[in-house]
C-alpha cells in the first residue's frame, strides 16, 4: 500500500513557518522599546511610577536594609560590607528616591 507523504511534510512546513515567524517578534519588541526609551514619559507612565513602582521599590529598600543588617556580620567577615551595602540599600534607594519621575 502506498502512503502519502504530503500530509506529514505539510505539517512540518507549517510548524517551521510558525517557529520562524515567532523568532521575529522579540526583535520587533526590542525595537519598540528602544523607541520608547528616547521619548519623554507620559502622564500615565508618571502615575504608574508614582502609585505602583515607587511603593514596591520603597518596600524593596526596607527589605534590603533589613537583609543588610542581618547579613552584616557575614559581610564584615568576608570584607565586603561596602559592596553589600551598595547592592542591598543604596541602589534600591537611588531607584526609589533619586530617579526622575516616569523614567522606568
Amino acid at each position: 500500500m502506498h502512503k502519502s507523504t504530503r500530509k506529514p511534510v505539510s505539517y512540518l512546513l507549517a510548524a517551521m513557518l510558525a517557529l520562524t515567524s515567532m523568532a521575529y517578534v522579540p526583535g520587533a519588541y526590542a525595537a519598540s522599546l528602544s523607541q520608547s526609551i528616547e521619548e519623554e514619559p507620559t502622564g500615565g507612565t508618571m502615575m504608574a511610577d508614582t502609585f505602583l513602582v515607587r511603593p514596591f521599590m520603597l518596600a524593596g529598600t526596607v527589605v534590603g536594609l533589613a537583609t543588610f543588617i542581618v547579613t552584616l556580620p557575614f559581610s564584615a567577615l568576608g570584607g565586603n560590607v561596602a559592596e553589600a551595602g551598595n547592592t542591598l540599600v543604596v541602589e534600591p534607594a537611588k531607584y526609589t528616591f533619586v530617579r526622575p519621575l516616569g523614567d522606568l
